[in-house]
């Protein structure tokens, strides 16, 4: 079940561990604190099963019809299994019931299927973010 989570919970503590572990230290990376301080006007969506954090992503609003999607994470044992799609698909009908027309996102060349099978546009180049090739994408809701 996806939800919303307050940021500087302990709800959101969680999905910033959940993003490092997915995201980051594969990576050799690590948040700052003062990035996740820059969260706070952040939407943070994540989906449980049972009890357990598998999926979350950050909705960052860039204007009063657009919103940025970022760092959607999947807990590996989770991947290939829908819930990826599903916390998608709910961050969609999320941006939407807010007045968001538009969403827009850098997904990791290697995730560009996913975001086209859920009615994502790739734009322009491959560009390089966090080291690793990356194309711009947008879909209408």
């Amino acid at each position: 079940m996806a939800v919303l989570v307050e940021h500087g919970s302990g709800e959101y503590e969680e999905t910033v561990a959940l993003r490092d572990e997915v995201l980051r230290k594969p990576l050799g990376l690590s948040y700052d604190p003062a990035e996740l301080v820059g969260e706070k006007d952040s939407f943070h969506l994540a989906f449980r099963r049972d009890t357990e954090l598998v999926a979350c992503l950050v909705l960052n609003p860039i204007d009063d019809r657009c919103i940025k999607m970022r760092q959607l994470a999947v807990r590996e044992n989770a991947q290939g299994k829908g819930v990826g799609h599903e916390l998608v698909n709910y961050a969609h009908s999320f941006a939407k019931g807010r007045g968001y027309e538009e969403i827009v996102l850098h997904a990791r060349e290697t995730a560009r299927g996913f975001y086209e099978k859920l009615g994502y546009e790739a734009e322009g180049d491959s560009f390089t973010e966090v080291g690793l090739p990356h194309l711009a994408m947008r879909k209408k809701l």
